[in-house]
């Protein structure tokens, strides 16, 4: 085996370990606080619902340990077992080195990759957040939003893939220049068009209704010079009884959603705080600063694929015949190996991007509590968000610190009083 390669499987390997080890953290520290509610918590929830959030933090422990030994052994064996060359021969040798042709070649590995995961996706919609409660998909519901994906996939990632490979043979050495650009372009272009006509096939929105709730939230909207045309509650109870809160769009098209799960779960001023808490991500620019290191990550993303596409121990190292020149036959292999060790990588970032990530979680609740002119609102929308959503109460500080994008609830309460 030449020695990138099992630079890789070891690097493959590592990552499975430390999941699991992180895992088997997680939870001996979840059962060493299992028996009885922790006093910090005592008042803010019930021992029934907390022995609950346990069971809940357990399964799912559990089954992501499955999840990632089965994502590690399907890495491993399409890189080594020598699959994917022959796909691509045998590919290229029946439908010619046309940029339709390879592209179809790296857009079907993508979808039989995550047709590999659907027992998997299925299994903790239908079983696990069955199990606890939260589950309130229906069977056809679930497979149209699959049918839906795929379909979206092939209308807009197929072409994109296309025009990529196109510019190779446009541009030369430097196409990856003009693939950044491309892909970001489209980016923001989704960004745009998404909320009017992506996630309408999905959802239902419908605007807020008039009532004293609208004129509270629109009125924080223009305390706080939120430009906004709409606030819409989108029906998020078809598919799970978790709550969220968000908004999207840019310009004309931004608009603030809520999920009705959240509607009947928070009071009005709880509704507020949160919404206080979402404006407080785009007072902040937090946004912004998000689109700006996702557009860096693809520059940097392009830039090591066109790298990688000249060195020839990478393409032997996973069994691909490494030819000379530009042509986009010849880089196809980079982009889908690229493509398939980049989480690997990105998973040993996770402490830094969700450290990140944690800090804006503050920014936004202290802007939170500045609009609101008090704490006790977002404190309790907390709390209760906590309870119904049977978060883990108490994590291994190691697995939160690499894992948790928002702070654990004593965190930000204390960050907030």
């Amino acid at each position: 085996m030449p020695s990138f390669a099992i630079i890789a499987l070891v690097l493959i390997l590592a990552r499975a370990i430390a999941e699991l080890w992180l895992s088997w953290l997680n939870q001996n520290h979840v059962r060493a606080n299992a028996n009885e509610v922790p006093t910090a918590f005592r008042g803010i929830v019930d021992e029934t619902t907390y022995r609950r959030s346990v069971a809940y933090t357990l399964a799912k422990g559990r089954f992501g340990n499955l999840a990632s030994v089965f994502d590690a052994l399907v890495l491993i064996a399409v890189l080594f077992s020598g699959v994917l060359p022959w796909i691509f021969e045998r590919l290229t040798a029946n439908f010619g080195m046309s940029i339709w042709a390879i592209a179809g070649f790296l857009f079907v590995v993508g979808i039989a990759l995550s047709i590999l995961g659907l027992p998997f996706a299925w299994y903790a919609q239908f079983k696990l957040e069955e199990r606890f409660g939260f589950n309130t998909t229906a069977m056809r519901t679930w497979i149209l939003d699959r049918v839906k994906g795929f379909l979206i996939a092939a209308l807009l990632g197929y072409p994109l893939l296309a025009l990529i490979l196109k510019l190779i043979e446009w541009t030369g050495a430097n196409w990856w220049l003009w693939a950044t650009a491309v892909v970001i372009a489209f980016q923001l272009l989704l960004l745009l068009i998404a909320p009017a006509v992506i996630m309408p096939l999905f959802n239902r929105f419908t605007p807020l209704p008039d009532g004293v709730l609208r004129d509270r939230l629109f009125a924080l909207a223009q305390r706080t010079n939120f430009p906004t045309r709409s606030i819409e509650v989108m029906d998020g109870s078809k598919r799970s009884r978790h709550s969220n809160a968000f908004f999207t769009g840019f310009g004309r098209f931004r608009k603030i959603v809520l999920f009705d799960t959240l509607m009947a779960q928070l009071t009005e001023p709880e509704l507020e705080s949160v919404l206080a808490h979402e404006i407080g991500h785009y007072k902040k620019r937090h946004v912004v600063k998000l689109l700006g290191v996702s557009i860096a990550g693809v520059f940097v993303a392009f830039a090591a694929i066109a790298w990688l596409a000249r060195q020839q121990w990478f393409y032997h190292a996973f069994g691909f015949e490494h030819r000379t020149g530009f042509a986009a036959a010849n880089t196809v292999p980079a982009l889908l190996l690229f493509g398939l060790l980049a989480g690997t990588i990105i998973f040993w970032l996770g402490p830094f991007i969700n450290g990140w990530s944690r800090r804006f979680e503050y920014e936004a609740d202290a802007f939170a509590r500045a609009a609101m002119g008090e704490a006790q609102s977002m404190v309790h929308a907390l709390r209760k968000l906590s309870e119904k959503n049977l978060s883990n109460l108490t994590p291994h500080p190691l697995y939160s610190g690499f894992y948790y994008s928002h702070p654990t609830l004593l965190e930000r309460e204390r960050a907030l009083r």
